[in-house]
């Protein structure tokens, strides 16, 4: 089993950076692989193709979005790490998740948030939109605030975060099987 960490920001000086790979880290050791997909490595370009995304059979024309299939494709499940934008999702991660179809049916999610309130905005939205890919979306949830959990730029998770993130992790295993 493998599962998607999907670092769903693609600004300069980025905070996710930071997240997905203190998720990565925290996942080591487990029994199911994490991988970290960090979508500013896949560079997908606006969905503008005529052939809806379900029924493009994960075939695209685009390299870039090929390559983004593939490695969604190749994932069990995933934790989304999403910052919340004007109390919603950031717009490249949803344009990478509406570029694909099939990739996503069925499978699990987790979601990992940070903002100025711990991004539950944007978790809230991604529930909604995940649905409709009939994800099954874990309750478990973690909130990072950037304004408490960053010291001097820097990420400085609380404390308790430990004990959240692997209660997150088991909670996503468990939907796997």
């Amino acid at each position: 089993m493998k599962i998607g960490i999907v670092l769903g920001s693609i600004r300069d000086g980025r905070k996710g950076e930071e997240v997905a790979r203190w998720v990565a880290e925290a996942a080591q050791g487990r029994e199911v692989a994490y991988e970290v997909l960090d979508l500013k490595e896949f560079d997908v370009p606006l969905l503008t193709t005529n052939t809806h995304p379900m029924m493009a059979k994960k075939s695209y024309p685009d390299a870039r979005v090929q390559a983004w299939s593939d490695a969604v494709d190749a994932c069990d499940g995933y934790v989304f790490v999403t910052p919340e934008y004007n109390h919603g999702v950031p717009g490249a991660l949803k344009n990478a998740v509406d570029s694909l179809g099939q990739e996503w049916v069925g499978k699990s999610a987790a979601l990992v948030g940070y903002g100025s309130v711990g991004g539950v905005r944007a978790i809230e939205n991604w529930r909604l939109v995940l649905a409709n890919f009939s994800m099954t979306v874990v309750r478990s949830e973690l909130n990072l605030n950037t304004f408490t959990e960053w010291s001097e730029g820097a990420f400085a998770p609380n404390e308790r975060r430990a004990d959240e993130v692997a209660e997150l992790f088991a909670a996503l295993e468990k939907t796997l099987g």
